[in-house]
C-alpha cells in the first residue's frame, strides 16, 4: 500500500477517423468550417476551428483503394449495422481525419478529429469509423460523445470493454485508455458469472485511473514519466460517472494494479474478484 507505478508519457497522441464517401467532396475543409461554425458550441468550436488551421489536423481524401481496407469483421463484432457495413465496404472514396496533440487536458487530438469526422459524416450522410476502436459511430453516438460547454464526456463513449473466453475464464480488457496515453486495463481468468459485475467495476476503475493520470500531467509541461498509485480506490460514483450519471452512494473498494509488458495495467487477481464485486455491489443489481 502507498507505492506508485511509474508510467511512460507518450510524446504525441493521435486521433484517427475515416469517413466513407459515396462521392468526393470538392472542399472538405470549407465544408467542415461551415458546419462546425454553425452547429458546434464553444469552447469545442474554437478548438476545432483552431486546429483546422494548423498542421495538427489533416484531411486526406483519396479513393478508398488507396487506403488499407477497414476491418469489416471487427466493425460487425463491435455493433455496426449491416447497412453501415455495406456503405463502408462499397464506398469509392474515404477521407482520413487525423489530429495530433500532447497528452493531457483537453484531449484535443480526439475531440477535434471526432468533431471534424462527425461534421463530414453529418453533412454528407456518410458513415464515420473510429479507427482506434474500430467502430462505426452512429450520429447519436457522435453527438453524445463530444464535450459540451463544461467539457464533460462519458468515458464509455470513448472506450469499449471486450472480453474473450479462455480455458480458465475470460480475458477482459479496456480498449480506449490508450487514446489518452495510458496502458489499457486488463484482467485474466475472470469467471463467467463475474464478467458483468467485474466489467462494471473496470469501467469505474478506468475513469478513476484516467483522472489520476490527467491530474499527474503538469499543464504546459512534457514529462517523460508520471506516477500513479499502485492501489486505486474505485466506487459506485466512479462507475456511474463513467456513464455520465450520478450515484449517491460513496461506497468504494481498493484494487491493486500491476504494470505488465505491452504495456498493460493488470487489475485484480482471480481469487480477489468475487470479494471485490460482492463488497462493492452487495445485493444491488449488476445491470
Amino acid at each position: 500500500m502507498g507505492e506508485n507505478l511509474t508510467l511512460p508519457v507518450p510524446e504525441t497522441l493521435y486521433g484517427t477517423y475515416a469517413v466513407a464517401l459515396a462521392e468526393p467532396i470538392a472542399d472538405p475543409g470549407a465544408l467542415v468550417r461551415d458546419h462546425v461554425a454553425r452547429h458546434t458550441a464553444p469552447p469545442l468550436r474554437d478548438l476545432v476551428l483552431g486546429m483546422l488551421g494548423s498542421p495538427m489536423l489533416t484531411l486526406d481524401q483519396r479513393p478508398a483503394a488507396d487506403f488499407p481496407p477497414l476491418p469489416a469483421d471487427l466493425l460487425a463484432a463491435y455493433g455496426a449495422a449491416a447497412s453501415s457495413l455495406e456503405a463502408v465496404s462499397s464506398a469509392p472514396f474515404v477521407i482520413a481525419v487525423r489530429a495530433a496533440y500532447r497528452p493531457g487536458r483537453p484531449p484535443a487530438h480526439e475531440w477535434a478529429s471526432r468533431a471534424v469526422a462527425g461534421a463530414l459524416g453529418t453533412a454528407t450522410g456518410s458513415p464515420v469509423v473510429d479507427v482506434f476502436t474500430p467502430q462505426v459511430l452512429t450520429p447519436a453516438h457522435l453527438a453524445r460523445s463530444l464535450p459540451g460547454p463544461d467539457g464533460a464526456v462519458r468515458l464509455t463513449d470513448w472506450m469499449l470493454l471486450p472480453h474473450t473466453s479462455g480455458p480458465d475464464g475470460f480475458f477482459v480488457t479496456t480498449k480506449g485508455l490508450a487514446r489518452f496515453g495510458l496502458p489499457e486495463l486488463q484482467t485474466e481468468n475472470v469467471p463467467s458469472d463475474l464478467v458483468e459485475p467485474w466489467g462494471r467495476l473496470l469501467n469505474g476503475l478506468a475513469r478513476r485511473v484516467l483522472d489520476l493520470w490527467l491530474d499527474a500531467l503538469p499543464a504546459g509541461e512534457q514529462p517523460l514519466t508520471v506516477d500513479i498509485p499502485e492501489t486505486v480506490s474505485v466506487g459506485l460514483q466512479d462507475i456511474a460517472a463513467a456513464q455520465g450519471a450520478d450515484d449517491p452512494l460513496r461506497h468504494e473498494v481498493s484494487v491493486r494494479l500491476r504494470l505488465d509488458p505491452g504495456p498493460a495495467l493488470t487489475a485484480g487477481d482471480r481469487d480477489r474478484l468475487e470479494p471485490l464485486c460482492t463488497s462493492l455491489f452487495g445485493g444491488r443489481p449488476c445491470r
